[in-house]
């Protein structure tokens, strides 16, 4: 087997992820501050900063799913019966948050039903986006290259507390992207809030890099060991001294600068979880090779892929330049 290809399609995926993050999670974020105010202006506000990119944005999620069932089918197959009914209960939770988004202009003016949707399915799909990725980093069981645990592993005092610190980040993602987008009450709702949020991220960051290593032996090795240590503390620096930044600009009244430093936080702990766990693909058993399908296929949905990632990219930079700016109370693209 080619070794490159599943290395090139494990980075196809961890891309797209990573831009699914932190696109979707600033839209997220902004519906899980819906209870934060009640004045229908402002929450119209809200809703209006991300109408033209949300539904544009969950592609990636797409990409990354579909890059997963098409160069690793045993990965596929085994990680989605031992995560069925979170994975499941996401998928409903964003279409839910899709439908709600819709119907709520439409049934102005009794649309509180579809507020408590919009903001309830966005934090329950953040929740358990967060519940996901706690079941991965705990590990799989597998035997005979197939799932061999029950339907309730993923729930863990450990994946809750992942589940909580996700909906926190997307939260921050979305305070900050009130701060650079829009005007008024709303963004003083987004200065307020962004650095209660902020210390919470940190906390949730320093729990979890301190609990993954206590409960998980080869993430400790990975971490702990020498020479390891010596070449990867500067992560958690940067973190600390980014957060600090982020503080900062906050309290100067940057516009631009906060959103931009939550993204930075958000990779500085997405570099982490893949520092974390690579080679694994399925922790602790399964590396990027052991479940990589057939070169030819790898190949042949790679060419395809290599045509159409730059529409992808094109058309995203193209939405998200054409509605740049800030965007006033009474203003909107609905």
């Amino acid at each position: 087997m080619e070794w490159y290809l599943p290395v090139i399609w494990a980075g196809l995926i961890g891309t797209a992820v990573a831009i699914y993050v932190i696109l979707d999670g600033f839209d997220l974020g902004i519906a899980i501050l819906f209870p934060f105010t009640r004045e229908e202006e402002d929450r119209d506000l809200m809703m209006n900063s991300v109408a033209p990119f949300w539904d544009g944005n969950e592609t990636w999620l797409v990409l990354g799913g579909g890059g997963l069932w098409v160069a690793f089918p045993m990965a596929y197959a085994i990680i989605m019966p031992a995560l069925y009914l979170p994975v499941l209960g996401m998928l409903l939770a964003l279409v839910f948050r899709g439908v709600s988004f819709e119907f709520r202009w439409v049934s102005k003016p009794r649309h509180r039903k579809w507020d408590i949707a919009f903001a309830g399915g966005s934090i329950v799909a953040a929740f358990l986006q967060g519940i996901i990725l706690g079941g991965l980093l705990q590990g799989i069981d597998v035997a005979d290259g197939q799932f061999a645990g029950g339907p309730f592993d993923w729930l863990t005092p450990f994946s809750i507390f992942v589940g909580l610190s996700v909906v926190a980040g997307y939260a921050l993602l979305g305070a900050t992207w009130l701060i650079m987008r829009t005007t008024g009450p709303v963004r003083e709702l987004g200065r307020r809030i962004a650095p209660w949020l902020l210390l919470a991220v940190m906390a949730a960051m320093a729990v979890i890099s301190l609990w993954t290593p206590l409960i998980i032996d080869r993430i400790a090795e990975r971490w702990f060991s020498v020479p390891n240590i010596l070449l990867l503390w500067p992560i958690p620096l940067s973190a600390a001294l980014l957060s600090y930044g982020v503080w900062r600009w906050i309290e100067r009244g940057h516009n631009v600068l906060p959103f931009a430093g939550t993204i930075g936080l958000f990779l500085l702990g997405y570099a982490g979880l893949v520092i974390s766990t690579m080679p694994y693909l399925v922790p602790p058993h399964l590396t990027f090779w052991d479940t990589a399908a057939a070169p030819a296929s790898q190949i042949f949905f790679l060419v395809g892929t290599v045509f159409l990632l730059p529409l992808v990219l094109g058309y995203t930079a193209f939405v998200y330049w054409i509605f740049r700016g800030k965007i006033a109370p009474g203003e909107g693209y609905h």
